[in-house]
């Protein structure tokens, strides 16, 4: 039998498989984004770089970034944004010159058995014993203790920083005063104290006060010495840090 030739027709043509192309397509899409970007940001600081890169992933990947302001900014940042504040240098050298001060006045006016000066990490601390600022068991100002006060708190005044005000006692019991503790009467002589910065244009933002009782004491309380010395006010100009 002869055999049947098979028929093509002419117009028939393969078809092919072109899927693959829709993907290849989207990511040189985006793979040409990216340089368009890279080459735009060229200068861009870490930061913007990093936030490009997770922008991209995010796409790449599907998932989602947790900050929603990941990524470039449509608005510049100021030139304050760009500072660095050079706040504790600053306040250092304040303090530093507070302390030159302070140190002059004291010894200028002979001060140097009732008023005690030191820095600490927590700033300039003033320590005024009891008998310059009040009678035995009391918590009102000598009217003595003015002068003293008016010139420290006229230097205070020639800077920004926070006072703390601290109260402390020896650890005589407070017999026969209005107070029933030292620690009563320490944070009524703070509160005292900082009346009286008030009256003399400190800030009230600027101040705190507290009572300390016999809990912090300078010297051991062992002998009549040493307890004066130990009930005192001090006044803390505080670092802003």
């Amino acid at each position: 039998m002869r055999k049947r030739k098979r028929a093509f027709h002419p117009d028939y043509e393969e078809h092919i498989d072109e899927s693959w192309l829709i993907p290849y397509a989207d990511l040189l899409t985006l793979l040409l984004a990216l340089f368009i970007v890279l080459y735009a940001a060229s200068t861009i600081d870490k930061e913007k770089y990093q936030s490009i890169m997770e922008s991209f992933q995010s796409e790449l990947t599907g998932t989602k970034i947790a900050n929603q302001q990941v990524g470039l900014s449509p608005t510049p940042p100021s030139p304050e944004q760009g500072k660095a504040m050079p706040v504790q240098k600053g306040n250092d050298q304040d303090l530093d010159g507070l302390k030159h001060r302070l140190e002059g006045y004291i010894t200028k006016n002979s001060l140097q058995d009732k008023v005690t000066l030191r820095e600490t990490k927590k700033g300039i601390e003033v320590s005024l014993k009891e008998v310059v600022l009040f009678d035995s068991g009391k918590a009102e100002l000598k009217e003595r203790s003015h002068k003293t006060l008016n010139g420290i708190v006229g230097l205070i005044n020639t800077v920004p920083n926070p006072i703390s005000i601290e109260g402390h006692t020896d650890n005589v019991p407070a017999y026969n005063t209005v107070y029933s503790s030292n620690w009563e009467l320490s944070a009524a002589r703070a509160a005292s104290v900082l009346h009286y910065f008030e009256t003399h244009k400190v800030a009230p933002k600027r101040m705190q006060f507290s009572g300390y009782g016999e809990y912090k004491p300078l010297y051991p309380n062992d002998s009549d010495k040493n307890r004066q010395a130990n009930r005192r006010v001090t006044i803390v100009i505080l670092r802003n840090s």
